[in-house]
This record gives C-alpha cells, sequence and structure tokens, in this order.
C-alpha cells in the first residue's frame, strides 16, 4: 500500500499493543525526548506534526491507543482511518506478543487487505540482562522471523527508556508508505512544542508545527 501525499494530506501512524508494552513511551521519546517510568494507562491521545511553509504540505497524525480500556467502536474506527500501524510488544513478555499477533488479523481482517504497511516493534531492550536467556534470546528471534519472513513487516528492537532507535521506527513507518521523507534532524530542537491535541468534545483542535524534510 502506498500514500499519495498529493491526494491526502494527511498519513496516521497508530500505535497498538497490550497494556504496558511502551507505546507512549515511545511516543513521548521522540516528541518531548523524556521518558516517564510510572506507566500511566492511555485512553487514546493523537498528536499532530505539520510542515512549516516550503515544506512538504503534509500532516503527520500519531495516534496512541489505549491497550487497558475496550473501546471496540474506538479501534475499529482508527484501524480504519489507519495507513500504517505500529505493533508494539514487550520483549520480556511473551503474552504481549500474541496480543500482537491478534491485533494483526484483526487489521487485515478489517481493512480487508493482506499488504497492510505494519512495523513490528520489540520494546524494552533494556531489559536485558533478564533476556540473555535462552527463552528470551528465542523469542526475540521469533518475533523478528515471524514479522520480517511471514508477514513481511518490519521490525524494530527498542528501548523507549533509553531512546534506543527510537527515531528510526518512525522513519521506518514512513517508509512503509513510500513516503518521500524523514524526519528531520530539526524535530530534536522543536519537540517540546509538540502537544496532544484536545479531546474531540473540545470544538476545534489545535495544530502544532515541526519540520519534515
Amino acid at each position: 500500500m502506498s500514500i499519495s501525499v498529493q491526494s491526502s494530506g494527511t498519513v496516521r501512524l497508530v500505535f497498538m499493543g497490550a497494556a504496558g508494552v511502551g507505546k507512549t513511551a515511545l511516543i513521548q521519546q521522540l516528541l518531548y525526548d523524556r521518558f516517564e517510568p510510572r506507566h500511566r494507562r492511555t485512553v487514546e491521545e493523537v498528536y499532530s506534526l505539520n510542515p512549516e511553509p516550503n515544506a512538504l504540505q503534509l500532516r503527520i497524525e500519531i495516534v496512541d491507543t489505549s491497550g487497558s480500556y475496550s473501546f471496540p467502536a474506538m479501534q475499529k474506527l482508527r484501524i480504519q482511518q489507519g495507513d500504517v500501524f505500529a505493533l508494539v510488544f514487550s520483549l520480556a513478555d511473551l503474552e504481549s506478543f500474541q496480543e500482537v499477533e491478534r491485533l494483526r488479523e484483526e487489521i487485515l481482517q478489517i481493512k480487508g487487505e493482506t499488504d497492510v504497511p505494519i512495523v513490528v516493534i520489540g520494546n524494552k531492550t533494556d531489559l536485558f540482562p533478564g533476556l540473555e536467556s535462552e527463552s528470551g534470546q528465542l523469542m526475540a528471534l521469533q518475533a523478528a522471523a515471524t514479522a520480517e519472513l511471514e508477514w513481511d513487516s518490519g521490525y524494530v528492537e527498542t528501548s523507549a527508556k533509553l531512546n534506543r532507535k527510537v527515531q528510526e521506527v518512525f522513519e521506518e513507518l514512513l517508509r512503509r508508505v513510500n513516503l518521500p521523507c524523514l524526519l528531520s534532524p530539526a524535530l530534536e530542537r522543536r519537540r517540546a512544542s509538540a502537544q496532544p491535541e484536545p479531546r474531540k468534545r473540545q470544538p476545534r483542535r489545535k495544530q502544532q508545527n515541526c519540520i519534515l524534510s
């Protein structure tokens, strides 16, 4: 699947996964350059990144979905609207990868396609050496093989806590929809200006800017 910048002014990056795997932490590391060690349950947050004048006229929406609460109608809508999906699991929790498998099947079913752009993210590499056990290494290898070989999806192992390969996740998501741009290094200087969009009950959404190259 590819997204035409000319025909669509918005590309939506949808983060999904079980509770506590680090979806919000990955997004906050990119936008704010910070890590909050205490887990906070997310209902849903939407972040907007807009190009500055003379840049690509494209808005990127980053959708942080809930792993703790069950909102089937909201989840179905986000899948329908999503252009590329980040399926996050914890490398220290086998059951969280099983949730990734379930979510992928749901996405394919709702989209009615087999080539939906997906990047699987194994988060919490900072929990090594716990993963240096034979079972931990086997899980990581199986996850990578499943994502890349069986599903033809992207696969990145990250640590939101250590800010390890976080930006690579977002660059891989954009590559999966064939967008001719990368997140600019200037984003590093602008993270503090990115804010979650107001809830839908408010009449208008306030948008913040970032730089794309």
